[in-house]
């Protein structure tokens, strides 16, 4: 807090973090954060109230009523008629009731309750008069309710593809000027970037989670005072930032990664053999707004692998899913072959199809062979980077939506760390048999000679690295490992979807019991520690493995058929 007193700049750092923490559902945390926010708003009220109504109203924006009500009559519904559990079907309802009648604060959410509330109302009735009576024909009949409101919603939901601020959040419309700094833009050696204005139309990314696409004009400049009243005097930014407002989701693991890949760049940088090579990892700014909800970073002149392949495939005719449509042909039942039919009926579709979809994008859309060449050897090296980067995270559900090519310099860029730690690994389904996404289209995009060369140099000298400084990489992991808003995940929750499942959302204050997490998480740092030492292959190897040897043996997990064959489809192991 002196420090803080000392130097102003260091508020609009932790402004955020603070504002989140003082929300959080775990009281002493909750209590902290607000008796650091109320010395802090005595010296700059206006910019500690400008970042709770920013926050807020972001969060508001995130998940509307209508996706709030959405998931929330999902999750009911399973609870009710998958487990029936009642109770948990009330849990998932009563907060959702408790919103609506609080009643609206925008033009959307007015819209909505005279669209709803009448049947929802009644359903609630008809919960409470079951919980005095106990007559399940109370519950069929509220049933009938959700269901209609439900349906309703589903057909509203895909003709949302834009937000007007207007409608959705005014108070974000009228934040001009603000003494906020853009999320994500402190810097202590720069000037500050305040928030000139936040566009007023939000695009819909179509997806699952239907995140908001949001630009942020920002511009320098500082305050003076003028006859006791604070006048904005603008400088030369002036830049449009743009992020990704997600909800649905805790992004507090993607925020502890890019801390990890900050301190490899480093490590990266510092050695001589790595240095020159143009090999540090992409990060982009994670910043928390909720427990379920924050922003992303957009990371600029970056198409998804999956986007890609897509619009190709458009242009030349070709079935998007060929590969899968083949292996349907051959084996409708697929997930319940034998390993060796799998095999086989996964050899069938790549021997029938080319694979060369990628290698072909990155030579169209290079302007020279010059430029394609550069961008060929980045390519390679930054998948070489992250594969032994994403091997001792433990990091999964690489499917071709979480990796994306950018434009200018052929570079690889991970994106959706949600699955870390092997847990994809050790799930109940589909669990993921390879240590990094390595297949065919990857390689055939390589040099001619595929893996041998570029890839296998620079896996060589990355994980060389990371050996090398395994004590800093270690205490990084290991903070990462124990953090409580973290380490829940750790736990093994059964997934029924394999990689495309949602994660589920647990409060801040579920604690499992400390000896399992304990557990856990010693199970995971010795796995870490194996990796960094080489001794993650003990069943083949007394010994521990040089580097060469380790890369080797982690390559041909990566390509195995018999390995990719058992992957979830939605991930794509045929590309």
């Amino acid at each position: 807090m002196t420090a803080i007193m000392k130097d102003d700049s260091y508020i609009y750092a932790l402004v955020y973090p603070l504002t989140v923490a003082a929300k959080s559902e775990n009281l002493s945390r909750q209590q902290a954060a607000g008796r650091v926010l109320k010395h802090l708003s005595d010296r700059y009220p206006t910019l500690v109230q400008q970042a709770a109504l920013v926050s807020e109203e972001l969060v508001r924006v995130a998940i509307l009523w209508h996706e709030l009500w959405h998931e929330g009559l999902e999750e009911a519904s399973r609870q009710y008629f998958a487990e029936k559990n009642i109770q948990g079907m009330f849990n998932a309802l009563e907060p959702l009731h408790n919103i609506i009648e609080e009643g609206p604060t925008t033009l959307k959410e007015q819209s909505f309750t005279q669209a709803y509330y009448p049947d929802l109302k009644e359903a609630h009735d008809r919960c409470e008069k079951y919980k005095q009576t106990g007559n399940v024909k109370e519950l069929t009949q509220a049933w009938d309710l959700y269901y209609h409101v439900f349906r309703r919603i589903s057909k509203q939901l895909p003709q949302l593809t834009s937000l007007e601020l207007q409608y959705v959040s005014p108070k974000l419309l009228m934040c001009q000027n603000s003494e906020l700094a853009v999320p994500g833009t402190y810097d202590s050696n720069r000037p500050i970037v305040r928030i000139k204005a936040i566009h007023s139309s939000l695009q819909i990314i179509t997806s699952k989670q239907r995140p908001r696409k949001v630009c942020i004009k920002g511009v320098t400049g500082s305050f003076v005072v003028q006859k006791k009243t604070f006048i904005f005097v603008a400088g030369s930014d002036g830049q449009d930032y743009w992020f990704l407002l997600k909800g649905h989701e805790d992004p507090r693991q993607d925020e502890r990664v890019m801390q990890l890949f900050g301190l490899v760049n480093t490590l990266l940088l510092e050695n001589p053999t790595t240095c020159r090579r143009n090999l540090t990892i992409q990060r982009y700014s994670v910043i928390p707004l909720s427990q379920n909800s924050g922003l992303i970073g957009w990371v600029p002149n970056c198409d998804t692998i999956h986007a890609l392949l897509r619009d190709y495939r458009e242009k030349k005719k070709i079935l998007l899913n060929i590969e899968h449509k083949l292996m349907q042909r051959m084996a409708p039942d697929y997930d319940h072959l034998t390993l060796l039919q799998k095999v086989e009926v996964f050899g069938h579709a790549l021997e029938h199809t080319t694979g060369d979809d990628l290698q072909k994008i990155l030579w169209l859309k290079s302007p020279s062979s010059e430029v394609w060449f550069d961008r060929r050897t980045n390519y390679t090296r930054s998948l070489a980077t992250m594969s032994m980067v994403g091997y001792v995270l433990g990091l999964g559900d690489r499917h071709p939506s979480n990796l994306m090519l950018e434009r200018m310099s052929g570079k690889i860029v991970h994106i959706d760390f949600g699955d870390c730690f092997e847990v994809a690994i050790n799930r109940e389904k589909f669990p993921e048999k390879i240590p990094f996404r390595l297949t065919r289209m990857l390689v055939n995009a390589m040099e001619v000679t595929g893996v041998e060369g570029n890839f296998r140099i620079t896996c060589e000298r990355v994980l060389h690295v990371l050996r090398e400084n395994k004590e800093s990489v270690m205490a990084v992991l290991e903070a990462f490992v124990y953090d409580p808003l973290i380490n829940w995940r750790l736990i093994d929750h059964s997934q029924a979807d394999g990689a495309t499942e949602e994660k589920p959302a647990l409060p801040e204050n579920f604690m499992q019991p400390a000896e399992v997490v304990s557990k856990k998480a010693l199970e995971i740092i010795q796995r870490i520690r194996d990796k960094l030492t080489g001794k993650d292959f003990a069943n083949l190897y007394a010994e521990p493995i040089d580097v060469s040897s380790q890369v080797e043996l982690l390559i041909e997990q990566a390509v195995s058929h018999e390995n990719l064959c058992q992957c979830y489809i939605g991930w794509c192991p045929f590309w």
